[in-house]
């Protein structure tokens, strides 16, 4: 039981790092904030959360992946490889698409609310 509890530590350790040094990570925590808020104003529907909170994790999950595969790629080549750079690059595009998704999801929410 102890080795699982140590295990919220090590992922509260991941968040502490990702979020003291990854400023899109502090973007990405940000502007979820705003979205809740908004949600909360706009007093969204059960299924409108439910969208709106899975497009949430989706980018900050993407987010803290990235970071884990910048950090991997920078210990095994801390020299520039361009195959290096094509694993850190293709990492970001992910996080890329799921916050494009999310920003659709949140403006077929939104714009009907506030028109």
């Amino acid at each position: 039981m102890s080795k699982f509890i140590r295990g919220f530590g090590f992922a509260g350790k991941g968040l502490y790092y990702a979020f003291r040094t990854q400023v899109n990570f502090r973007f990405h925590c940000g502007a979820a904030l705003v979205v809740v808020f908004f949600g909360w104003y706009f007093n969204l529907n059960q299924t409108e959360w439910l969208w709106i909170l899975l497009s949430i994790a989706i980018v900050l999950f993407l987010e803290l992946i990235n970071t884990a595969i910048e950090a991997l790629v920078d210990l095994i080549s801390p020299a520039y490889h361009q195959k290096a750079g094509i694993a850190k690059d293709t990492a970001a595009a992910a996080v890329l698409i799921a916050a494009l998704l999310a920003a659709s999801i949140g403006l077929i929410i939104f714009v009907p609310k506030i028109i």
